[in-house]
């Protein structure tokens, strides 16, 4: 049985839910803190990221898919092997551009990294 998609807001999910590919599954929905933010969603197949920042209302969504995944990061003002943050910046890599998304809590963050990183290097 497959396991259950987590999300922060319905209304996220049901917007990742709604562009799926045919077989493709949702694995989390987060969504993203600070000005200009929307959200990053993971399936098993590619992110998905949503970006706010657009002038005049616009919103972008950007599909980045798993292969195209050049390296993730996990950047934050404190030490891996210490005391983990509370929140932190996602890093994804994709060729020469970098997306950043700024996510709130230490399970949040280690779950999409480790999400990524899995997915990226089959």
């Amino acid at each position: 049985m497959a396991q259950q998609a987590k999300y922060d807001r319905r209304e996220q999910y049901d917007q990742i839910a709604s562009g799926l590919l045919p077989g493709e599954t949702i694995i989390a929905v987060y969504d993203a803190v600070g000005v200009g933010t929307g959200f990053i969603g993971l399936t098993d197949k590619r992110v998905i990221l949503q970006d706010r920042s657009f002038v005049g209302k616009r919103v972008a969504i950007t599909s980045i898919p798993y292969g195209k995944v050049t390296a993730v990061s996990v950047v934050s003002n404190k030490s891996w092997a210490g005391s983990f943050f509370s929140s932190g910046t996602i890093a994804v890599h994709v060729g020469t551009h970098t997306y950043e998304v700024d996510v709130r809590g230490v399970e949040k963050t280690q779950h999409i990294h480790n999400v990524i990183l899995h997915y990226s290097a089959r």
